[in-house]
């Protein structure tokens, strides 16, 4: 029997008459699908948001579980003796177990939390790298990475005199491993990869990567930003060493981030700040420092974040990540199809892209497409989308991106695609 989780809305808004146009993403007790886009107050009727990619909007659930946090229940965590501060606390670190549970990980030990994938990969090559690898060592990233994955590892680099090798893609836009393989080397002490391409939507086979990079007895950091929105993810099963993503990208607040790794990782490395919380005990000549997770939190925690985020994730779930993917991949198919139809259209990525289609229009460039579209209430990403590297590999400055959440149809698809007929009657 399929259950409706209480964080999905009952009420129906429709925009379309066909069944993909609001998602069948959850199922009622009738059999009956439900319509998630007015839980989502920040997107109007008329307008069509396709940039998830870079930020989801927020559901309900979310806004009032951020809304009581700091208008009825806020306190400090981990200090006070008092009721409201234990109540918070309590709140706080069922937030890190939930966490904890949606990534297949063991222990809520193994959950850090952070500001976002950015702080979670910055910790990494300061408190693992900075301490483990050396002159002459290897790491092993792909031309699709984020800036974020590949900006910590060059500093790394500058300070230690490490090497970074750069894995090439397939024809379709994946990361080739084939070819990463027989470029491993006992060198190569790192391999950081994207799960999911948040430019081209391609997804990773992480077991494999892990694999390979355990061959040679290299670590696998996994960037899934784009990954835990659209796909479920246990790391257990994917055999990573670290896995990072953002809380905004899930449907969560800004602010907060999780790293993830294996527990004795963790316990060998250093503090990566200095402050309240990570200690265990200060004095002037020594101080010693809390285990993990504690030792990588300093200061007072983004508390009210890690809450939204609680309520982000039992969101998803009860809609259910398998619903949600199967959804955005019959967008993605659909979008593909309409763009394929116009001849001045270039897509990018691989057919079966999850939640994600870049393209290019000849002789128009993707900031003058995002700017008619928007006058369409239409809106999308134009840009490098913080993945220059890759836009070179694409012989592209840019490129647009449509990306989608469980709040987007084909109504939004159809939006798109009128959008681009006007830019191509407007650039002729």
């Amino acid at each position: 029997m399929i259950t409706v989780s209480p964080f999905v809305s009952s009420e129906v808004e429709t925009r379309s008459t066909s069944p993909l146009a609001r998602p069948s993403t959850a199922l009622g007790t009738n059999g009956s699908p439900l319509d998630v886009l007015s839980d989502f107050p920040a997107i109007p009727a008329d307008w069509s948001y396709l940039d998830t990619a870079a930020t989801s909007q927020k559901p309900q659930p979310v806004i009032d579980a951020i809304t009581r946090a700091y208008g009825e229940t806020y306190a400090t965590v981990h200090r006070g003796v008092y009721q409201r501060s234990a109540d918070m606390t309590i709140a706080y670190e069922a937030a890190r177990e939930r966490v904890a549970r949606f990534i297949g990980a063991g222990s809520a030990n193994e959950i850090v939390f952070v500001r976002g994938a950015t702080e979670a990969i910055n910790l990494v090559a300061t408190c693992w790298g900075g301490t483990t690898l050396k002159a002459g060592d290897r790491i092993l990233l792909s031309q699709l990475e984020h800036h974020s994955n590949i900006v910590p590892w060059q500093l790394l680099r500058d300070r230690t005199g490490i090497e970074i090798d750069v894995c090439p893609l397939t024809a379709d836009g994946k990361i080739d491993l084939d070819a990463a393989e027989a470029m491993l080397t006992p060198q190569h002490k790192l391999v950081a990869l994207a799960h999911v391409s948040n430019v081209l939507g391609s997804v990773l086979d992480v077991r494999c990567a892990a694999d390979l990079a355990h061959k040679v007895g290299a670590k696998l950091l996994v960037d899934g930003c784009q990954a835990v929105p659209r796909l479920p993810v246990d790391v257990a099963a994917l055999g990573a060493d670290f896995y990072v993503f953002s809380g905004h990208k899930l449907y969560g607040p800004s602010g907060i981030g999780v790293l993830w790794a294996r527990p004795e990782l963790l316990d060998a490395m250093p503090p990566y700040q200095g402050g309240g919380s990570m200690i265990d005990r200060v004095s002037f000549e020594r101080t010693t420092y809390a285990p993990p997770p504690q030792r990588f939190e300093a200061g007072t925690p983004h508390i009210v974040g890690a809450l939204g985020l609680h309520a982000a994730i039992d969101y998803v779930e009860g809609i259910g990540l398998p619903a949600i993917h199967a959804h955005e991949t019959a967008l993605v198919t659909a979008t593909r199809e309409a763009l394929r139809g116009i001849n001045s259209v270039t897509l990018f990525g691989p057919e079966d892209s999850a939640g994600i289609v870049s393209f290019a229009m000849e002789g128009v460039h993707p900031h003058d497409i995002g700017t008619i579209l928007d006058e369409g209430q239409v809106a999308i990403r134009a840009g490098h989308h913080c993945a220059q590297p890759l836009m070179e590999a694409l012989g592209v400055p840019a490129t647009a991106r449509a990306s989608f959440g469980v709040y987007n149809g084909l109504a939004d698809v159809d939006a798109l695609v009128r959008g681009l007929e006007r830019v191509r009657r407007i650039f002729g």
